[in-house]
């Protein structure tokens, strides 16, 4: 199941998969995150007055940080800059739910095939205020989906049918619709859809699903025509 297109039991068409990361493209534009010192290290304590080597005074820091930013450019494990939080059941949960929102179809492969569970472990798992905020809607929200699953069908959510998904995921995608009893839930898959979309579409493959080529020439240029360099005044020339 895919919600991203189609109409869905309660009437509302969903729009397709391009026109919703056209909506999550704009928001994410219109966002601004906090400001912050650094990523993913611990920030280096000294006492007021003390001296570094060579005797020369260290200069007072205004505030505590996060320290300095690692070295993205070269290669790194999951969990070398925190600790990563999910549990094996969460990522299996949130695996599974990844790719019902994000399928494999004509326009790019599953969720899962391009690491955006790994992305969202490492989002909730940094040690950043907006991320902190996000860790127990995502944690409290996968193990709700994972109880609901025992619960409706006796097995765990990656192990539903398509179906099953669908009955489970269509009580809590739209949450301006969702019962009382599902307005947490909602909260949770909305913000669960809006990290694996924005993982997905930071990928090649995913920037290829919605038409974006990035910075290249889209043909040849030889400059202004002959006729607007002679009504210019300007003699062209040949290199």
């Amino acid at each position: 199941m895919n919600h991203t297109n189609d109409q869905n039991a309660s009437g509302f068409r969903n729009p397709t998969r391009r026109q919703t990361m056209q909506w999550v493209m704009a928001a994410v534009a219109a966002s601004s995150l906090p400001k912050r010192k650094g990523f993913g290290a611990a920030p280096v304590e000294k006492k007021v007055g003390e001296q570094e080597a060579g005797g020369k005074q260290p200069p007072r820091l205004a505030s505590e940080g996060y320290g300095v930013d690692p070295k993205l450019t070269t290669p790194h494990s999951p969990g070398d800059f925190w600790p990563l939080i999910l549990t094996d059941t969460q990522k299996r949960t949130a695996k599974a739910l990844a790719d019902v929102i994000l399928p494999k179809d004509d326009l790019g492969p599953a969720a899962s095939e391009l690491g955006v569970v790994e992305m969202i472990d490492e989002w909730v798992s940094a040690p950043y205020p907006q991320q902190m905020g996000d860790r127990p809607v995502i944690t409290n929200g996968l193990d709700w989906i994972e109880a609901e699953a025992h619960k409706r069908f006796n097995k765990s959510f990656a192990d539903l049918d398509e179906s099953q998904h669908q009955a489970i995921c269509d009580d809590i995608c739209y949450a301006p619709r969702a019962k009382r009893q599902f307005k947490k839930a909602a909260e949770f898959f909305s913000r669960f859809r809006s990290l694996a979309a924005g993982a997905y579409y930071a990928t090649p493959p995913g920037w290829k699903a919605i038409g974006y080529i990035g910075n290249i020439p889209l043909g040849r240029f030889d400059g202004p025509p002959p006729e607007v360099l002679k009504q210019l005044g300007v003699e062209q020339t040949v290199d």
